[in-house]
């Protein structure tokens, strides 16, 4: 059964930081392409970042102020989230891609977690 298990989740205000964890379980996350999506209520999910073995990619909402890293010996996915806005409240789930390589952030990814909650307030 599938497991993408985040945490990390919080309140803060505008301008701090959090770190996201995601814990998956039954594969090894070096094998795949993974990603962090976001759904703000009343919008559509969407990709903030993914990362392969060579490569990461980011939305534009996020560049600079947010990494995607994973540690392959503790089959874990981050993101690292700073100078954090009120645009970016939402739930954020990690996912997994199928498929060769990272696809475009605009994806339906295969697989997500139950997500953990972000709110940031002015």
């Amino acid at each position: 059964q599938e497991q993408l298990e985040e945490s990390g989740g919080g309140s803060v205000q505008a301008g701090g930081s959090l770190r996201l964890s995601c814990k998956v379980s039954r594969y090894p996350v070096r094998d795949y392409c993974m990603a962090w999506l976001r759904q703000a209520p009343g919008k559509e999910r969407e990709g903030v970042a993914t990362i392969s073995a060579a490569n990461t990619t980011y939305a534009n909402a996020v560049k600079g102020r947010f990494t995607i890293s994973k540690d392959n010996a503790k089959n874990t996915l981050y993101l690292q989230m700073n100078s954090l806005t009120p645009e970016d409240t939402a739930t954020y789930y990690c996912a997994r891609w199928n498929g060769g390589g990272c696809p475009p952030l605009s994806a339906v990814f295969d697989a997500w977690g139950q997500g953990t909650q972000v709110t940031v307030s002015p």
